[in-house]
């Protein structure tokens, strides 16, 4: 198709068994894809019925980085917390860790939502974030412990900012600093 500009406008590539019935096909760690430019790139593995990113960092560093995330996550720089774990999610190809990781990293970006007054968000984010830990736990409880991290009383912590954030929706109309409320009472991980 032509544009205004002269120039062609292609039809997007194919998206892949997100558009068909065709179930993803498990591959190998160690298979996946290089990006352009990179040697190796991301690898993949399956997490549940989905692949997942595996960009493989070594024990000690995927502790760093959990270290560095919950670090800014206390000081209630939630966006930086969500980026700083990242690399441990992305870097271990142990169900368990994964979950765990990505559980933070859902509570992280919930209040991400809250700060910027985004109830659904918030609300998607902590469920999110039960459920992978709710995973983590039934695929390795001494994990969690490893990490350091009461995961049983942070699940309960999450069911209690569930019920607030319920209850704030309906505040919202007539009180929108509600939802900073909701930020400002994070729960604590550690």
């Amino acid at each position: 198709m032509a544009r205004g500009d002269g120039r062609l406008r292609f039809a997007p590539p194919p998206r892949g068994a997100g558009l068909t019935n065709e179930q993803p096909t498990p591959v190998p760690i160690g298979a996946g894809r290089a990006k352009h430019g990179e040697r190796g790139g991301p690898r993949t593995v399956m997490q549940g019925d989905r692949l997942k990113a595996y960009r493989p960092i070594p024990p000690d560093r995927r502790r760093v980085a959990l270290e560095a995330g919950l670090e800014a996550y206390a000081r209630g720089d939630f966006f930086a917390a969500h980026e700083l774990l990242e690399p441990a999610w992305m870097g271990t190809p142990d169900l368990a860790e994964r979950a765990l990781y990505q559980g933070l990293i859902k509570i992280a970006a919930g209040y991400v939502h809250a700060v910027r007054g985004n109830p659904i968000g918030l609300t998607r984010n902590l469920e999110g974030a039960r459920r992978h830990l709710m995973t983590s736990i039934e695929l390795d409880p001494a994990w969690c412990e490893r990490a350091g991290i009461d995961v049983h009383g942070l699940v309960a912590e999450l069911d209690v900012r569930l019920a607030s954030v319920r209850a704030v929706v309906a505040q919202l109309p007539t009180n929108p600093r509600v939802m900073l409320e909701l930020a400002e009472a994070a729960p604590r991980i550690r």
